[in-house]
Formats: C-alpha cells, sequence, structure tokens
C-alpha cells in the first residue's frame, strides 16, 4: 500500500504497479467497515467496482482507469484538493475514486457498486460528518453482518432453519483455516459418492449410513457457497463445480439405491429413471421460463401481482418454498426415506413429490404468461433456441420449411411431435419399423417448432417438450427391451445427455451464450439421438446388443461434452457465477 499526495501522484504510481495485478485507490479520509471495503474491492467477478471512497480495477480495467485519472487529474490539476464543491450533485461522486468511477462508467467500463446494506462507507468532509459516520460504524457487527449475507437471502425452509444457523459458522472456520469453496465442494461430492455407496450395499446399516452421509453432503453443499460468500473466493471453476456437482450427486445416489435393491431382490431401475428424468424435466421448465422471461418488455401480470402480494404474508412465502420440493427439502426427504424404508418407497415418494411440484411450478408459469403482455427479446429468443438444442436434422427441416405463424404454433408443434414420439414408443410393437416412422415425423415436427424465432408468449415451452420427448422415450425403449442392464445403461445414456442441458443452461445464465454449433451437431441434438435410440431399438430387437449400443453411445456423448465443458469452464472466458447472499 502506498500513500499518494494528489491525482497526479495517483496516476504515477498506479502507472508502476505491474499490469497483471489488481491496483486500487482509497480515499485516506475514508470511514467504514471493513467488509464494505472487502466487497467493494476484492470480490473478483468484476473488472472495476466501487464503495463510495474507494475503487479497485482488474488487470484487464487497469488501462481504463489510468485514463479516467489522468482525464481527472487534467480537469482537476494536479494538486488540486481531493474533495470536489459541495454543488456536485452525486457526493459519492465528490472523491477521485468516485470521480474516476463516473468517467470509467462513460468510457464504457461497467463499474460494480455492491449492495452494502446496514455497512457504512463513506468521506466525511468535516468533523461533524467524521463523528457521524464513525457512530454509524460502531453501532452495526461488522462479522455478524459478514455472517449474515454469507446466507443465500432466498433458500428454502429446510435450509434456512435446519441447515444455515450452524453452516455459516462451518464456512467462517473454514475460511479461517485458508480453505477454498472448490474444496469444500469436493468434500461434498465425496461425501455423497460414499453414500450412494453405501446405498448400493442393500443393507438396512448401509441405508441408515447412506441417510446420514447424505445430509452430511448437504451441509458441506450449503457451506461451499457460504465460503465463497464469505470470503469473495469466486472463480470460474467454483461456478463449475458448483453447477454440475449438485446433479452429479443426486443422480449418483438415485443409482446406488437402485443397485442397492436389487441386491435385496427388488428392481427399481426404471424408478430411477423416471425420478431423474422427471426431475430434469422440472429444471428445464425452469430454466427456460427464466430464460424467456428475465429481460421482457413490459413484463407484468396479474399472476405476478398476486405472487408479490402473498410473499408479504410471511407463512405463505415458506409453503410456497417448501412446495416447489427445493433441493433441501428433497434431500431430507431421501435421506430420512432411505434410513427407514425402503429405495422403492423412496422413488415413489420422488415421484409423487416432484410431480406435484412440477405440476404447481409450471401452472403458475403457464397463467403468468396468459396474462402478461410482454415483448420477447431476440436475446431470450436466442436462448431458448439455444435449449431446444436441435441439432442438424431438425435444423435442416427448420431451414427449408417456412416458419409456422401463430402465438401458439411452436409449442403445439413441439407438444404433438412429443406425443407421437413418446406415444410410439409406448403403445407401437417393440422394435417396430413404425417407432422409426414416428422418430421420423418428430424430426420433421421438431424442425417446424423451431423455424421461426420463439418470441411467443409460451414458446418457453418448446425446449421442456423437447427434453421430455427424449429422455422418456429412451427410457421407455429400454424398459421394454429384453435386453440385460437396458435400463441401467439408458441411466447412464440420459445422464450424459442431461450434463449437456445443464451446461448449455450455466454458460448462458453467465452470458457467454450456448455451447459452440459443432458440440451440438457432433452429438446429434436431441432429435438425432432420440432417433438414433429408436433405429437402434428397432434393429437390436430382443439383443444384449441394445445395451451395448446404449452405453457405447453414453460414453461417446459423456467424452465429448465432458472434455468441451471442461475446456470451457477452466478458460478465462467462464463467468464466474455464484448465487448471491442476503443483502448485508
Amino acid at each position: 500500500m502506498q500513500t499518494a499526495a494528489d491525482a497526479g501522484d495517483a496516476a504515477t504510481l498506479l502507472a508502476a504497479v505491474p499490469a497483471g495485478r489488481r491496483v486500487a485507490l482509497v480515499d485516506p479520509r475514508f470511514v467504514g467497515h471493513v467488509h464494505a471495503l472487502r466487497l467493494g474491492l476484492t470480490d473478483p467477478r468484476f473488472a472495476a467496482a466501487t464503495v463510495p471512497g474507494a475503487l479497485t480495477a482488474q488487470p484487464e480495467a487497469r488501462g481504463a482507469l489510468l485514463r479516467a485519472l489522468r482525464r481527472t487529474t487534467a480537469a482537476v490539476g494536479v494538486g488540486a484538493p481531493v474533495v470536489a464543491p459541495d454543488t456536485d450533485p452525486a457526493p459519492d461522486d465528490r472523491t477521485v475514486p468516485g470521480r474516476i468511477a463516473v468517467a470509467l462508467e462513460a468510457e464504457g467500463t461497467a463499474v460494480k457498486r455492491p449492495e452494502l446494506g446496514s455497512l457504512t462507507a463513506t468521506v466525511p468532509t468535516d468533523a461533524g460528518a467524521r463523528a457521524t459516520a464513525e457512530s454509524a460504524r460502531d453501532e452495526v457487527d461488522d462479522e455478524a453482518v459478514r455472517l449474515r449475507s454469507a446466507v443465500k437471502a432466498h433458500d428454502g425452509f429446510f435450509t434456512t432453519f435446519a441447515i444455515s444457523p450452524y453452516s455459516r459458522y462451518i464456512a467462517r472456520w473454514c475460511a479461517r483455516r485458508g480453505l477454498t469453496p472448490n474444496q469444500v465442494t469436493t468434500a461434498s461430492l465425496i461425501t455423497a459418492l460414499v453414500a450412494a455407496g453405501a446405498a448400493a450395499t442393500g443393507t438396512r446399516g448401509g441405508y441408515v449410513a447412506a441417510g446420514i452421509l447424505l445430509l452430511v453432503s448437504f451441509v458441506l453443499d450449503c457451506t461451499d457457497g457460504q465460503l465463497a460468500r464469505y470470503s469473495l473466493q469466486y472463480s470460474t471453476m467454483g461456478a463449475w463445480l458448483d453447477a454440475t456437482f449438485d446433479r452429479a450427486k443426486e443422480y449418483a445416489y438415485y443409482a446406488g439405491l437402485a443397485i442397492g435393491a436389487v441386491r435385496g431382490g427388488d428392481d427399481v431401475w426404471v424408478l430411477a429413471l423416471g425420478a431423474m428424468v422427471l426431475q430434469a424435466c422440472r429444471h428445464v421448465v425452469d430454466f427456460s421460463f427464466n430464460e424467456a422471461n428475465h429481460d421482457a418488455v413490459a413484463n407484468t401480470s396479474p399472476t405476478a401481482a398476486l405472487s408479490d402480494k402473498l410473499d408479504s404474508v410471511g407463512w405463505t412465502v415458506w409453503a410456497r418454498r417448501m412446495i416447489v420440493l427445493p433441493i433441501g427439502e428433497r434431500w431430507a426427504m431421501i435421506a430420512v426415506l432411505t434410513a427407514l424404508t425402503t429405495p422403492r418407497i423412496v422413488f415413489y415418494a420422488l415421484l409423487i413429490g416432484c410431480a406435484l411440484a412440477a405440476c404447481y411450478t409450471t401452472a403458475g408459469r403457464l397463467l403468468r404468461s396468459l396474462t402478461r403482455r410482454a415483448s420477447r427479446t431476440d436475446r431470450a429468443a436466442q436462448a431458448l433456441a439455444d435449449l431446444a438444442d436441435s441439432g442438424p436434422l431438425a435444423q435442416g427441416v427448420a431451414a427449408v420449411a417456412p416458419g409456422l405463424r401463430g402465438a401458439f404454433t411452436a409449442p403445439a408443434v413441439a407438444l404433438l411431435g412429443t406425443l407421437v414420439m413418446i406415444g410410439g414408443a409406448l403403445f407401437l410393437p417393440y422394435g417396430s419399423l413404425l417407432t422409426v416412422a414416428a422418430a421420423a415425423v418428430y424430426v420433421v415436427l421438431s424442425g417446424l417448432a423451431v423455424a421461426r424465432p420463439l418470441k411467443g408468449a409460451l414458446d418457453w415451452l418448446v425446449p421442456p417438450f423437447f427434453r421430455a420427448a427424449e429422455y422418456v422415450t429412451i427410457l421407455v425403449l429400454a424398459a421394454r427391451s429384453d435386453a440385460p442392464h437396458a435400463v441401467p445403461a439408458a441411466f447412464g445414456l440420459i445422464s450424459a445427455v442431461a450434463y449437456h442441458h445443464y451446461d448449455t443452461v450455466y454458460r448462458i445464465r453467465g452470458g457467454t451464450g450456448a455451447p459452440p454449433q459443432w458440440l451440438v451437431r457432433t452429438i446429434g441434438g436431441h432429435e438425432g439421438r432420440t432417433a438414433l435410440v429408436a433405429v437402434l431399438a428397432a434393429v437390436l430387437t430382443h439383443a444384449a446388443g441394445f445395451t451395448t449400443a446404449l452405453t457405447a453411445l453414453a460414453v461417446a456423448v459423456a467424452l465429448v461434452v465432458l472434455v468441451e465443458s471442461i475446456r470451457f469452464w477452466v478458460s478465462s472466458s467462464a463467468p464466474a457465477v455464484h448465487d448471491e447472499g442476503e443483502l448485508a
């Protein structure tokens, strides 16, 4: 840390700092909490950030910072006072850091201004103002605010009241011992895999141990995010691990339960795969709806207004959060039922609970979509097209087919294709070429559904329909096959494909766009994979070759998707995206 005599001296000192380092400017008269400075100066997610009296710039924003500082120096003069006249309209912009933040934004550099809540951060201009600021600072416990803000603001009931009251202290313990969120995330994954292994033993002792370990894994899962928020240790690798490990843990646990049930003489692989499919389809409904509407113009509806009104009544908030069966409630239910009952009962409870939650959330989204008068943006339409995961076959149909007009045409066509494909897999003779014909119809209808930009009121339903068509078709054909172990092989295939779809979601959320088109073409798109599985079921009827083919397809998809995903998430272009905690 170095002290600059004036703005000109600050520019000289900053220019001498090696180019690869973060730099910060802090007014020497700053009064406030340490955590306010921490929020403003140490968050790695933003190229530039500021709080009143302080400004930081990452290496990529260093050039813009120096230019802004030199312009400020030229405007006020070298050696001029660092406080602007009281006639300035924005008090926070009277200091040199405040002026430079405004200049950076005028040049086009985004400057993050974190919410401070009850924290104090100010630059007093006289003794009275300093005394007032110091009094406000001393009245608020900096550490208590830091601990509180480490917890997500909108967690579920179980997480909020059964986990977070003590997991935040585990996060602080980890921070003081130099542990990173990625290490805690990895520990959570390992614990969940051990839980899956315990469940796979098929013994009562194994089930009890599995339930306990699953809850421990969830505590660690909460702790890693709280540690990231507590210590501001955000990273691209952490974003990737956090986004993918939850699904890996849950699906691995499903597989462990299914293996344990088979050892006990009860084959529940179809139920396990059904639970995974239902959960994945629920998620894509949420993702698709949010992407379609997060930047919509005139995005209001009576249903949304009613929802906001209900949020003002305390008990309804928790009831609604529990109805959707979030990860905390879901894992608690799984853990308790694993320890006390059988895998079959666990999966029945999961299917019933997730189905009710899916009906509740989807009905609410449908009502909002039908009652709001919103204009979807080009970005939203592109996000839906990326979530649709259309491969070369559907894209080829879309290129030569005229765009179907009508407000609800795209979801209607996608639903028709889904019903044709699933109906064919369910009701046509297994192994019949008619199933292949149904797949061909599905390919054509999939292309027609995406032939026009997805800007209609219900066009966010198109990706969920495609996910249901692909996942359920694979499940049904594997379940109807006489090939041994076909359903476990289908479990592996859907797991690999679902990873690709979750990876697509988190890339879009981070603002970097979907995976490259070459990847989508290589793995065939949803319609290509669905058609291929239909062909394999027809060609390899009643043969163990169907299991081998599904396994080979699963391995091929997993390898291509994982290699590209890992390459992206460890690259410098990947976003460091984490859920925020409660405002301080």
